[in-house]
């Protein structure tokens, strides 16, 4: 069977370091209120650099890690909803800056928090038909830029960042097992971002602010239940227990989701990668980031079953289960 064989990691980080002691004099928190109820002590923000610019940063470390030409990509997938245009898409930036092949088909998906889960799952499919042999698949995206900073409940959860990953086709046991992915639009109110797009003079109607709004304690029993149903949804498929699994690399959104989700599972913690304290929420940018924290951290090696899960804006949730 040919399967998709994760072949190199890539992440970016953004250099400029806010911790929870600089939110302080921003607005009404503390380190404190923070660290207790999200476990993030500190998250990284943009200062100059756009969508584009992080992403494509992650995709020459990936490149680089996979050994791989840019001209041997035939296909990049980003997910993303924060990207620099409305058009052309994050991926079309992507492929001119790396210096890919013309031609090749490049699109951005959007999933909110599940963007990289959804964007495998896409690149997967093309995969195992036969029609693409090497692929990029970028989680990417810059919270600092919608977010309202005058929002304790919210501004203190984000932060920017980009992870990637390139795809080989190949034939084994290796590789992308299932990906498993779903959406529920009755719930979008829960976590969602207006566009502000400047009205006509036809429409009459002064435009929102386009600042993230999220419904905090829905979402919360929401994300728990997705992300345990996608995980399990991708056990139940291949016939494995949550004893099977090597490391589970969730969406780094909130500890106690993070916690509740082991739970639920029955995984101990050192089974489950965290770094939500270095970073915060990096939305679709979480899980790819962590992914290759894990892997130069030496925590993924040769044979490991490996469990991702995500849930996000939409609302949608994911899963992916690796061997790698």
């Amino acid at each position: 069977m040919m399967r998709s064989l994760i072949i190199g990691t890539g992440s970016h980080a953004p250099p400029r370091v806010i911790k929870n002691q600089d939110l302080e004099r921003i607005v009404d928190t503390s380190d404190e209120w923070i660290t207790s109820r999200t476990g993030i002590k500190e998250r990284r923000i943009v200062d100059g650099e756009t969508t584009n610019d992080i992403a494509t940063k992650a995709a020459k470390s990936a490149l680089k890690a996979a050994g791989v030409s840019p001209k041997e990509i035939d296909l990049i997938v980003v997910g993303t909803v924060t990207p620099e245009m409305l058009f052309p898409s994050t991926a079309c930036f992507v492929q001119s800056h790396i210096g890919a092949n013309r031609g090749i088909p490049a699109f951005d998906v959007s999933a909110a928090c599940s963007g990289f889960l959804y964007a495998l799952d896409v690149a997967d499919k093309y995969i195992r038909t036969g029609i693409h042999k090497k692929a990029l698949v970028i989680g990417v995206d810059l919270f600092s830029k919608i977010i309202d900073w005058k929002d304790r409940n919210t501004c203190v959860l984000f932060g920017d960042g980009a992870g990637a990953v390139v795809l080989s086709a190949e034939k084994g046991k290796r590789g992308i097992l299932s990906t498993h992915i779903h959406a529920d639009g009755h719930y979008w109110k829960t976590l969602y971002t207006p566009l502000a797009i400047c009205s006509s003079p036809l429409h009459h109607k002064t435009p929102e602010h386009s600042y993230m709004k999220m419904q905090g304690n829905e979402l919360f029993k929401i994300a728990v239940r997705t992300m345990g149903e996608a995980c399990q949804e991708a056990l139940d498929r291949n016939g494995l227990k949550a004893g099977d699994i090597s490391l589970l690399i969730p969406h780094q959104a909130n500890m106690r989701i993070i916690k509740a989700t082991g739970e639920r599972l029955g995984m101990p913690e050192e089974k489950i990668y965290i770094n939500l304290d270095k970073y915060g929420n990096t939305s679709a940018g979480s899980i790819p980031l962590a992914l290759d924290e894990a892997v130069k951290n030496g925590m993924v090696k040769s044979g490991d079953i490996i469990l991702f899960a995500a849930f996000g804006g939409g609302l949608t949730w994911a899963s992916a289960l690796v061997r790698w």
